[in-house]
C-alpha cells in the first residue's frame, strides 16, 4: 500500500530535522570542536569530571555547560556511546565546494582521497586522521552512500574532523571528471591494478593526485573504476594482500606523498 503524501512529507521533515544538528561525544572530539572557530556550537553537556578536564577549551569557547549526573547522562546519545562525560550539540561543518578544496593552498602537490560507498563511520574517521597527517586537501564521499558527519565518526577521527575537510558530492564520477579538468591524476586502488602507486607516480610526483578507494568487499563500482586514469595496487609480501580500507588509505597516502620513495621502481 502506497504511503499517503502527508506521511511522506512528515518523514522527510523528520529526517531533515535530524540532520540539522549532531551530537559530538568523547573528550577528544568535544575538546577539538570547542576550539574550532568554524563550529556553530549549540549545547554543551558535561559531567563535573569532564568539565575539569576540558576547562581550558570551555573557557576558549565561551560556552556555559550544563552539568549532568554520569549515571543518567542527559545528552540524547546511543546507550552504547562511550561519551566520557562530554557531549556537544553542533551544526555540521561547511567546508565549501570540491573546487575550493582542490585549489586550496597546502604543502606540496595536492592529494585528495575519494571514497566510493565507504559507509562505516569508524573507517571514515580513521581515513580523516590519515588524510590530516599526510596533508590531503580533502576526503570526499557521496551524499547517499557515505558515512555522514556523526558523533561516532568524530570520535573515530579523534579531532581530525574539525581540521580535515570532509566533502560530500552528489555523483562521484562527475566529481572525478571535475578534478581531472583541474589537472588531477585519478588513481583507483584495486587488487587487479598492474602497477604500484609508487610506480604509477614515478617521474610525476609533482602532479595533483586523487586516490579513489572503494568499500571493503565490493571495491570500486564499474563506473568509478572506468573513470580512473589508472588502477593501482598496494604491494603485498605474500598471498594475503587485502587491507582494511582505512589502512589502505593510510598506505596509499604515504605512497603518493611527494616525499615518499617506496616502490618507485616496482613494476
Amino acid at each position: 500500500m502506497k504511503k499517503p503524501q502527508w506521511v511522506i512529507e512528515k518523514e522527510r521533515a523528520r529526517r531533515a530535522s535530524a540532520q540539522e544538528t549532531i551530537w559530538l561525544f568523547g573528550l577528544h572530539a568535544v575538546r577539538d570542536a570547542l576550539l574550532n572557530p568554524r563550529r556553530n556550537r549549540l549545547r554543551l553537556i558535561l559531567t563535573p569530571n569532564a568539565a575539569e578536564k576540558l576547562g581550558d577549551a570551555i573557557a576558549a569557547s565561551g560556552m556555559v555547560p550544563e552539568f549532568s549526573d554520569p549515571r543518567k547522562f542527559a545528552a540524547p546519545l546511543d546507550p552504547e556511546s562511550v561519551h566520557q562525560g562530554a557531549a556537544l550539540e553542533v551544526k555540521p561543518l561547511d567546508w565549501g565546494s570540491l573546487r575550493d578544496a582542490a585549489l586550496a593552498e597546502g604543502p606540496g602537490p595536492a592529494r585528495m582521497v575519494l571514497l566510493d560507498r565507504v559507509t562505516d563511520p569508524h573507517n571514515v574517521g580513521a581515513i580523516l586522521r590519515s588524510a590530516e597527517v599526510f596533508g590531503a586537501r580533502a576526503v570526499v564521499g557521496v551524499d547517499r552512500h557515505a558515512a555522514p558527519e556523526t558523533g561516532s565518526l568524530a570520535k573515530s577521527a579523534s579531532g581530525a574532523l574539525e581540521r580535515q575537510p570532509y566533502i560530500r558530492v552528489r555523483n562521484l564520477a562527475d566529481a572525478m571528471e571535475e578534478l581531472r579538468d583541474m589537472g588531477f591524476l585519478l588513481l583507483g586502488l584495486a587488487g587487479e591494478g598492474e602497477r604500484t602507486i609508487g610506480a604509477a607516480l614515478h617521474g610525476r610526483r609533482d602532479r595533483s593526485v586523487a586516490l579513489v578507494l572503494g568499500a571493503e568487499g565490493p571495491g570500486l563500482r564499474e563506473k568509478t573504476s572506468a573513470t580512473c586514469d589508472e588502477l593501482v595496487r598496494i604491494s603485498a609480501a605474500g598471498s594475503f594482500g587485502s587491507l582494511n580500507v582505512s589502512n589502505a588509505a593510510a598506505v596509499a597516502l604515504y605512497a603518493a606523498s611527494s616525499e615518499s620513495v617506496i616502490s618507485t621502481t616496482s613494476p
